[in-house]
């Protein structure tokens, strides 16, 4: 049981890969918080004989209610920040409001549930703090200005955290998938193929992995099994990178 004793809390875990993490984190022995709006979340926190904690990302002082209510249950030994959402548009026509929201969930969120769970890390010693980014935390493609701009600070966020960090056995890294097959990705591919009037395989092989090596989408299991290793003793010794998973994508 890898992570017998630890209270881990993990965002946007009613689906995809937050609800693989929860699956696995439990498996190993944690004890689970689940936060998501999805009222999916809280049936599977009972399941998993965890507990689940609604809150609204997009609202700060939710996100600093949302941490409070996590320390009464204990220190939080893991966090996983992988609550996101997606919005699509050229920059010269993309809503200010939506830039700020896609900002305070995909970025600002992350650093307030660092900021309050950081202490009670530092007290025991011991911590691991996994940021889902993606592998547009690394590269850009277009229409996606808000959530690349976000993602990219995410990975500045890790590393500036892992080197404040290191010191008190804390370590702080981010995943950097890419497309993994969850709800919002299926949708999209199912937009295309009705747009491009093509089969749904060929709109994963031949539009959105295109620059990919590996012409398939990467399970929400996968992703949840690297955070798992991430989170356990066996990484200590890995602190302030961007784990790739991006089927050779970045290998050109």
């Amino acid at each position: 049981m890898q992570l017998s004793g630890k209270t881990a809390l993990i965002t946007g875990a009613g689906s995809g890969i937050g609800r693989a993490i929860a699956v696995a984190f439990a498996r190993e022995g944690a004890k689970v918080l689940l936060n998501d709006l999805s009222p999916a979340a809280e049936p599977l926190a009972h399941d998993l004989g965890g507990v689940y904690l609604k809150a609204d990302l997009s609202d700060p002082e939710a996100v600093v209610g949302l941490a409070r209510r996590a320390l009464e249950h204990g220190p939080v030994d893991v966090l996983v920040n992988n609550a996101g959402l997606q919005r699509i548009h050229p920059v010269e026509e993309f809503p200010e409001e939506t830039w700020g929201l896609m900002i305070q969930v995909l970025l600002t969120a992350p650093f307030q549930l660092i900021k309050y769970l950081l202490p009670g890390m530092k007290q025991k010693r011991w911590g691991r703090i996994i940021n889902v980014s993606s592998l547009h935390g690394l590269v850009a493609s277009p229409y996606k200005s808000a959530y690349i701009s976000a993602k990219h600070g995410l990975m500045g966020l890790t590393k500036t955290v892992a080197l404040e960090a290191a010191e008190h056995g804390i370590t702080c890294n981010a995943i950097c998938p890419a497309y993994v097959r969850t709800g919002i990705v299926e949708s999209q591919i199912a937009d295309q193929s009705r747009t491009l009037g093509i089969p749904e395989s060929e709109v994963i092989e031949k539009v959105m992995l295109a620059p990919a090596a590996i012409k398939r989408l990467i399970e929400p299991e996968e992703v949840a099994e690297f955070a798992l290793f991430l989170a356990s003793d066996k990484a200590s010794a890995i602190t302030g990178s961007a784990q790739l998973m991006d089927l050779g994508w970045t290998a050109r």
